[in-house]
């Protein structure tokens, strides 16, 4: 063989080892620096920079700006009225209250439904008065036969809502709630929506008061993959094995995740002059902020770290009556001014969530998450 050829292959099997030597000596310069990192305590500022490092890009906070309007506040529990359009098993219309008597269980041990809700007592009006603390179901009527089709546009979901005066009652701090089965087509529904809340004009039929309401679909034969995620495999993105669902139903799961985002964004938002972040057009609310987020650690594509059942396997991370579990999306906290998934005891889950990105050398960056004011590196990555 050629004596060139052997030298050059001898130089490149030298610079191939020191390019992992010096890979391995930066991953633990970087690692170190961000175990003592690790130490800083909740609240402080982040002011490491490693050394040769080219920038630290923190997170910004994130704020919901309170727009001075009208939330719904008082004592006591939201009445929710129901409308179940299209056709629902008593199992299915089980779960759904069971979350909804959750909401004031303050006996499930946490993290629970109960210590989840509870979040949205930092929201409070001009006049101090925050969302009541539980919500009840006061009624609900079934429209097994879809009066108005299986095919609905927006006007048609607010007349669904108004007809159904004729057995509700008007209450400007209730919600309503319409839920269509899997079978119902409704505009916008899996394109850019999961559900939608709104309010009534003040009209003769709703006592010349603006009701809120509030519609979400089952979409296990729509969309699972954009609303009933991490329970399917997402449409878009890395197709990671999805989530076991805590009730065995990923359709009503997934749901119970909208159904949550929606009403949390509805009590804090109802007339669109209230919490949110961004355009009024398109707000960011109370979950819609913190889309994506269900426990600690969690990033794009990741769910974070959740709780699960050794016998079935399922995901969740929050317990409700009558051994329930389900998975909620993570809060923006106003007191803590961080998504948080619902509170337990567990340093995992209670912890806030908030990232920085640190770039090294063009080479290699360090994807952070701060919980409790502690690091816990998920990411670090070689670019070359």
């Amino acid at each position: 063989m050629d004596r060139s050829v052997i030298s050059g292959r001898k130089i490149a099997a030298v610079q191939a080892v020191a390019l992992v030597a010096l890979a391995v000596c930066l991953v633990n310069q970087v690692a170190a620096e961000a175990r003592s990192l690790a130490q800083v305590t909740e609240g402080e500022p982040i002011a490491w920079v490693p050394s040769g490092a080219k920038f630290l890009v923190p997170e910004p906070p994130l704020i919901l700006t309170y727009h001075n309007g009208p939330i719904l506040a008082g004592v006591g529990k939201v009445p929710v009225y129901v409308i179940w359009y299209g056709n629902f098993s008593e199992p299915q219309k089980m779960m759904v209250r069971d979350f909804f008597s959750s909401t004031g269980d303050a006996n499930c041990p946490a993290p629970s439904v109960n210590s989840w809700w509870k979040m949205t007592g930092g929201y409070k009006n001009l006049e101090g008065v925050s969302v009541p603390q539980a919500v009840t179901l006061e009624a609900e009527i079934c429209d097994f036969g879809c009066s108005h089709g299986k095919t609905l546009s927006s006007a048609d979901i607010e007349t669904i809502v108004v007809n159904s005066l004729s057995t509700f009652p008007s209450d400007a701090n209730a919600l309503y709630m319409i839920f269509t089965s899997h079978d119902v087509v409704v505009a916008d529904f899996c394109t850019s929506q999961c559900g939608s809340h709104y309010a009534t004009p003040a009209l003769n039929a709703t006592g010349g008061k603006q009701l809120p309401y509030a519609w979400v679909g089952n979409p296990e034969s729509q969309c699972a993959g954009k609303c009933a995620w991490p329970f399917a495999k997402p449409e878009y993105g890395p197709a990671d094995t999805p989530l076991l669902p805590p009730n065995g139903d990923i359709g009503m799961d997934g749901m119970i995740i909208n159904i949550a985002a929606i009403m949390a964004g509805t009590v804090t938002n109802p007339f669109n002059s209230g919490f949110y972040q961004g355009d009024g057009a398109a707000p960011l609310e109370a979950a819609t902020a913190c889309t994506g987020m269900f426990g600690a650690g969690a990033y794009s594509g990741y769910a974070g770290q959740l709780l699960h059942d050794e016998v079935t396997g399922d995901s969740y991370n929050a317990k409700g009556i009558n051994n329930r579990k389900f998975l909620l999306p993570a809060l923006w906290d106003p007191v803590s001014l961080n998504c948080t998934p619902p509170p337990s005891s567990s340093r995992l889950l209670s912890g806030k969530i908030r990232r920085s990105l640190v770039t090294y050398d063009g080479n290699m960056y360090v994807d952070s998450t701060l919980v409790d004011g502690r690091v816990v590196i998920q990411k670090l990555m070689m670019l070359w």
